[in-house]
């Protein structure tokens, strides 16, 4: 057959008697000019201004022809070899070149690649931020987390039944406005013996302190850091022994922040659910009618409805951080806790003295509208003195401190301007709405 452009040319094939036979074989290679693919590469190349030597490495990397068929692809039997078909490279030299030159991708352009967060350490960064420190006491040793500067105003934290201080403020205390309160400020998270995490099981012979007990113990805690004054900011269980400690010892407390506290004695129904909870603690450890207690206690009715995250992450702390017999002995302490005995006292009765029935310091009262424990807010609001307290109802939350820190992040920071700690401020800590109430 005569070559044509772009045809292929037979292989001679030599017969027995030596004549060359015009034959096509199932092998062909191919003598016409590069093929049109071949073409538009080297028409690609010169467009994006290659060098010579690039196209010539191009055309070099062409795949040689696949021979398909034929008697090589049998055995000896004349069975055919199953074979596979090479697979295509996963990057050639030219998609690398094209790639190199294609134009930057606006979406590189856009300002968040260049944004760092101010606060980055996550929730449980409290722990590697804190100092931590055994202080003796009379009723032994007490854990207390120290998160700032020393040289700066105290505030002193207590937790509820079930948390301790990693898990109670955490999170709080890593909202961004609260991390630059923090500056000005140093928090001295105090722990319930027995309840900070990986905490051994107390002895069987060791007896728990009582709530007044409890209070007593921030006493060893303030001489130890050599405080003379401190900010109260307790919740639940922790605010109640907040506010015994602010009442026997007001000239140590400037202000007192409390959320859910509770200044009377607990009722029967509280001390039935809480004295079987605290049995089976110590006979069969977190049972299941435990933890929904717990969860009761802290976030109401129906809590996944408004975060079903949330409430996974406590109740999984529930199962796993706590133990078990020293949270009973806690439960045990606060259902036999005493009345706070405060009396709001109209001035000028007589026979009786405002300052000595009621609490002097400045007291903010606050609870969400969700939490079990409105009532009982609302009896500790009649008991304090008018002219120094207010009580805070926020709205769409049971656990404060989780579901809305922002607003009682803002609460706690004006009640703290108001009682005159704003010089410990600085301008630049705020954005320039908050600053805006500075001036």
């Amino acid at each position: 057959m005569p070559q044509s452009e772009g045809g292929y040319v037979s292989l001679p094939a030599v017969n027995g008697n030596g004549n060359g036979g015009a034959i096509y074989q199932s092998t062909t290679e191919p003598t016409a000019p590069p093929s049109v693919f071949a073409s538009v590469k080297r028409a690609i190349g010169q467009a994006i201004k290659s060098s010579p030597t690039d196209s010539e490495e191009l055309l070099r990397s062409e795949r040689q022809p696949v021979i398909v068929g034929g008697s090589r692809d049998r055995d000896k039997s004349g069975k055919t070899l199953t074979t596979k078909m090479p697979s295509a490279p996963t990057h050639t030299a030219e998609e690398a070149h094209l790639l190199g030159t294609m134009p930057v991708d606006p979406m590189d352009d856009i300002e968040l690649r260049s944004v760092q967060l101010q606060f980055p350490n996550a929730r449980g960064s409290i722990l590697e931020a804190c100092e931590q420190r055994r202080v003796p006491t009379d009723k032994g040793d007490v854990h207390v987390a120290i998160q700032g500067d020393t040289a700066k105003p105290a505030i002193i934290t207590y937790h509820d039944l079930g948390l301790n201080y990693a898990t109670s403020f955490a999170g709080f205390f890593n909202f961004p406005v609260m991390r630059g309160l923090l500056e000005n400020f140093c928090v001295y998270h105090v722990t319930a013996p027995g309840q900070e995490e990986g905490a051994p099981t107390l002895p069987e012979d060791y007896v728990y302190p009582t709530m007044d007990d409890l209070a007593a113990q921030l006493l060893f805690v303030l001489s130890h850091f050599g405080l003379k004054s401190v900010i109260g900011f307790g919740v639940g269980a922790g605010a109640n022994i907040l506010a015994r400690f602010a009442h026997a010892h007001p000239d140590k407390v400037g202000a007192l922040c409390l959320i859910n506290c509770v200044s009377t004695q607990s009722g029967w129904i509280e001390w039935g659910y809480q004295s079987f909870n605290a049995r089976f603690l110590r006979t069969k450890g977190m049972t299941q009618g435990v933890i929904d207690y717990l969860m009761w206690h802290h976030f109401g009715r129906n809590p996944e409805e408004r975060n079903h995250d949330l409430v996974q992450m406590y109740k999984q702390h529930f199962e796993r951080g706590v133990n078990p017999t020293n949270l009973a002995m806690l439960i045990n302490a606060y259902i036999h806790r005493n009345d706070l005995h405060l009396a709001r006292t109209p001035p000028g009765t007589p026979g009786s003295e405002t300052a000595a029935t009621t609490l002097k310091m400045p007291v903010i009262n606050i609870t969400g509208s969700l939490s079990p424990h409105v009532d009982d807010t609302v009896t500790f609001n009649g008991r304090l003195d008018p002219t120094n307290s207010s009580w805070m109802k926020i709205s769409d939350c049971a656990l404060v401190l989780e579901e809305q820190p922002a607003k009682l992040a803002e609460a706690f920071r004006l009640f703290l301007q108001g009682e005159g700690y704003v010089k410990y401020f600085r301008p630049g800590d705020w954005d320039g709405t908050q600053l805006s109430s500075f001036i």
